[in-house]
């Protein structure tokens, strides 16, 4: 017998949530086999059996919060016991037929069969869902073995789980104002990144003490520069050239003339790190993700343009690893490419800086006395005053505008 363990979830994990048993009880399992799935904050885990047997005991149930080390199941040895049990139902069905009268008996047993099949009837290996669906099932409490579809979708969902709902909603007259959702509401769970992402947030602008200054930069250079090489860009390096390039290179320069900038808070310490490991957040369905590109002051504006692209796709099919999440030490936050013309950004703790991005729009200004209309950004700069002064932050933005609207000092100092 062996026992199925919640393995090591990373740097800053302490729980996670069963996300859903790819296996029933009774099902033969292989060693190295993934058997269920874990959803973090960041990354879904799969959980391996160590050996080969038979999932005996299911001890955790999907939607349960457990934490590193626990018990979730127990694997048996020996072989699957469910492919025994429906030779021998269907050997005593064989000894009653030569007798007429076992017939009436014969015709009850669906019956029983079909009221006892609904139990493993949801089990993922008998469905086809995605994760986001099956997640979506638990948090409705749709039965995915009750939608007879062929790969279900969300919107089968909504139409399972208006069947039942007159019974199902009988009681609730009993339920509490405070509980009480009205016809035209809906109360959805929220996932447990969602959850998670909350708490930090509110924990860092209850630890931090966080401020935000901005500035606005002339984009004019920098468009100037995609439009005369990105298709040469992407015809040698198979990616476009974006303006995420142009900040990570500036903010990696404006961090080595600002270091506190790049740090921490250990207790009364400030950690002040010496490698330039560039969070980018990116937006996906279950919600914001910041991966890292590491070594970002090493790298050339094909490789940042290239890693974030790479990222950024892995996010939004739920396939990053918490190798890509852990360590930033400084983050960029793009709302631009919502159409956001100005925002606070909060800081992705233990981090002290994060740069906000903004829509670019036409405005005039003025140049050398003459009005005239040029792509302008706002851009956004919260910080941790605790050991970041007001001085350094604005300088801070005052060094990324400046190299922004001069892209050729990104070669020297970014």
């Amino acid at each position: 017998m062996a026992e199925v363990k919640v393995p090591s979830l990373g740097e800053s994990i302490v729980e996670a949530t069963i996300g859903q048993w790819l296996k029933r009880e009774g099902d033969a399992v292989e060693s190295g086999e993934t058997i269920a799935e874990l959803e973090t904050d960041k990354v879904n885990v799969e959980v391996i059996a160590e050996e080969a047997g038979v999932l005996s005991s299911i001890l955790k149930q999907a939607g349960e919060i457990v934490g590193i080390g626990d018990v979730i199941a127990v694997i048996s040895e020996g072989a699957a016991a469910p492919a025994a049990q429906p030779q021998a139902s269907a050997a005593q069905p064989a000894q009653a037929a030569p007798a007429p009268a076992a017939q009436a008996p014969a015709q009850t047993a669906p019956v029983a069969q079909s009221s006892a099949q609904t139990v493993p009837s949801a089990a993922p290996s008998t469905v086809r869902a995605t994760p986001s669906v099956r997640r979506a099932a638990l948090e409705q409490g749709v039965d995915l073995g009750q939608v007879q579809t062929g790969r279900i979708e969300i919107a089968d969902l909504a139409r399972a789980s208006a069947v039942p709902s007159a019974p199902a909603s009988a009681p609730q007259p009993t339920a509490t104002p405070a509980s009480a959702v009205r016809p035209d509401e809906e109360r959805v769970r929220m996932s447990r990144r969602r959850v998670t992402i909350a708490k930090r947030l509110v924990e860092a602008q209850h630890t931090a003490a966080m401020l935000t200054t901005f500035n606005e930069v002339d984009m004019s250079a920098v468009m100037d520069v995609r439009k005369r090489r990105k298709d040469n860009f992407k015809e040698k390096y198979g990616v476009g050239l974006g303006f995420m390039s142009f900040f990570t290179k500036a903010v990696v320069g404006a961090l080595k003339q600002f270091p506190r900038l790049n740090a921490e808070i250990q207790g009364e310490d400030m950690i002040i790190k010496h490698h330039y490991d560039i969070g980018i957040a990116v937006a996906t369905e279950g919600g914001l993700v910041v991966p890292v590109v590491r070594n970002a002051d090493r790298l050339t504006f094909a490789d940042i343009e290239r890693e974030i692209a790479d990222l950024a796709v892995k996010a939004r099919s739920n396939k990053l690893g918490l190798e890509d999440l852990q360590g930033g030490t400084f983050t960029i936050t793009n709302g631009g490419t919502f159409g956001s013309l100005l925002s606070t950004p909060i800081l992705n703790a233990p981090q002290v800086g994060i740069l906000g991005m903004h829509n670019i729009v036409q405005r005039p200004v003025a140049v050398n006395g003459q009005v005239e209309i040029r792509p302008m950004m706002y851009i956004a700069l919260s910080y941790d005053h605790r050991i970041v002064d007001g001085s350094e932050a604005v300088r801070f933005l005052v060094a990324v505008k400046r190299m922004i609207e001069d892209p050729e000092s990104l070669l020297i100092e970014g």
